[in-house]
């Protein structure tokens, strides 16, 4: 995407901005568009697009940065400018081990009609996606279903965790070199997981979530291995 059109693109993002403080609106959209892939590891951010895009000033953009820097998300390069990260294979390891705690917690609770809805339209739009060949949007309805899932915690904290969580775990799939290879079996997955939750069988779907999730973790570390 070319200058221009990232302006043109942010742009429609200035509305978010009166939710919280500044620079908060802007780490949340940015956030966002790292978790719908818009933004892949090691790409420069350049501050004057951004900036002009979304209608704030450097230093608010800048503190935006700072917020996704303690979120893993971003990494500060001196005198080269500011990058999104790529997460190391011990960082894959470790966010398996904070899923397994949140999304584990959160399988074994009766979900609310209104929380499986949610969760249900995230499977669907996967399932579309995939019918069409579309595999980062199918990476972007999976991160929703898993969000969903989290939720069931019924926790403000928790939902927060796995945003940030999530974001990161979305520059993780970049170093899946076939997309389709990696979302294609988790997408029946994400409905059988969803079938035990509904049938109230929490701890088969806690079981069945846990071989998911070291399914899931194997696939990824094992495309870190070449380059460690």
């Amino acid at each position: 995407m070319n200058v221009d059109d990232l302006v043109a693109d942010l742009s429609r993002d200035r509305q978010r901005l009166g939710r919280s403080s500044m620079a908060e609106g802007v780490a949340d959209i940015l956030r966002d568009r790292i978790t719908a892939g818009f933004f892949r590891p090691g790409q420069r951010l350049s501050e004057e697009s951004i900036s002009e895009g979304l209608g704030v000033s450097r230093n608010t953009l800048r503190e935006a940065f700072r917020l996704l820097g303690h979120e893993r998300l971003l990494d500060h390069k001196l005198n080269r400018g500011v990058f999104v990260r790529l997460p190391s294979v011990e960082d894959v390891l470790d966010l398996y081990r904070v899923r397994r705690v949140l999304e584990g917690s959160a399988v074994r609770r009766p979900p609310s009609p209104q929380a499986l809805a949610v969760i249900k339209e995230a499977m669907r739009d996967a399932e579309r996606a995939a019918a069409e060949d579309d595999w980062q949007a199918v990476g972007t309805a999976n991160i929703r279903f898993h969000q969903a899932l989290a939720s069931l915690n019924d926790s403000p904290r928790i939902d927060e965790l796995m945003r940030q969580l999530l974001a990161e775990m979305r520059l993780v799939f970049h170093v899946m070199e076939n997309p389709r290879a990696f979302h294609e079996p988790f997408v029946h997955r994400n409905r059988t997981l969803l079938e035990l939750i509904e049938a109230g069988k929490t701890e088969q779907a806690a079981a069945y979530l846990d071989d998911y999730l070291d399914h899931a973790e194997k696939l990824l570390v094992h495309a870190y291995e070449p380059n460690r």
